[in-house]
């Protein structure tokens, strides 16, 4: 297929991959292992994602049947994630992994399959395949950082935190609105430095009064909400981009609560 930025749909499957090798030889005491979502185990982390792979699958391949999957969250807003989470994590390790495997490897061949131009509905605005592909590999980068910190390795990042980047950029009014805030009308300026230490993404009128500069890793812990604001090097000049850094996020759904501070840079 014919589409703009095709490096994603490889980089979903690297990020899949990896996180895959992480959680592949784990035993089940590890399986069992609490993270730093409150509640959430290791087999928790994995049932999120193998189910959003199979709701995205679903809306990709059968737009009708999702919605009936949206009218059950909407009725139990409160609860479906992590109920959906519990539901999962209840089955052994051996089955989860084969099952989030399956459905990984199902949703990647419909992403690249669909028609130039598809939308592909999801819970909030329907989203264009690129698009879908680049929230999967957020999702996948972010829990599977949770995973990481229940398992106290360190990841190392990689260039294709640039997708995770871009989406956050992209949720800036989003997150204003999302809390009944009115997002500020100008562009920001927004200048990270690339995990490879080779290039820095921008993102944002050169000109622009309000920026955000510092550390794209650190931006990405920031937007999917794995750290706290203060444990990170990110920089805000400006009120209304220091304000967006205390508030950002880069998934859909209800604000999150969150993670507290460990005391980082001042």
């Amino acid at each position: 297929m014919s589409d703009p930025t095709p490096p994603v749909f490889d980089d979903l499957h690297a990020e899949s991959e990896e996180l895959d090798r992480l959680v592949a030889g784990l035993s089940p005491a590890q399986w069992a292992l609490q993270t730093p979502a409150e509640g959430w185990t290791v087999a928790h982390q994995i049932a999120h994602l193998a189910w959003t792979d199979r709701d995205a699958l679903l809306a990709a391949t059968d737009p009708e049947a999702f919605a009936g999957q949206v009218e059950k969250a909407l009725a139990s807003a409160g609860t479906w994630v992590d109920d959906a989470a519990a539901e999962g994590a209840e089955r052994s390790p051996a089955e989860l992994l084969a099952q989030w495997r399956a459905d990984r490897a199902a949703l990647h061949t419909a992403l690249r399959a669909a028609p130039p131009g598809t939308r592909i509905p999801w819970y909030g605005p329907p989203m264009a395949v690129p698009s879908m592909a680049t929230a999967r590999l957020m999702e996948t980068w972010a829990h599977g950082q949770d995973i990481a910190d229940a398992l106290g390795v360190r990841r190392a990042p990689t260039d294709r935190l640039r997708h995770v980047v871009r989406i956050g950029v992209r949720a800036r009014d989003f997150t204003y609105a999302v809390r009944g805030l009115s997002a500020p009308k100008e562009e920001f300026r927004v200048e990270l430095r690339a995990p490879s230490g080779e290039d820095t993404w921008v993102f944002g009128p050169e000109d622009a009064a309000q920026r955000v500069t510092g550390s794209a890793l650190d931006f990405c812990l920031l937007v999917t909400q794995r750290a706290h604001r203060d444990d990170l090097a990110v920089r805000a000049e400006g009120p209304d981009a220091d304000q967006w850094l205390d508030i950002a996020q880069a998934f859909a759904g209800p604000p999150g609560d969150g993670r507290a501070p460990k005391g980082g840079p001042a």
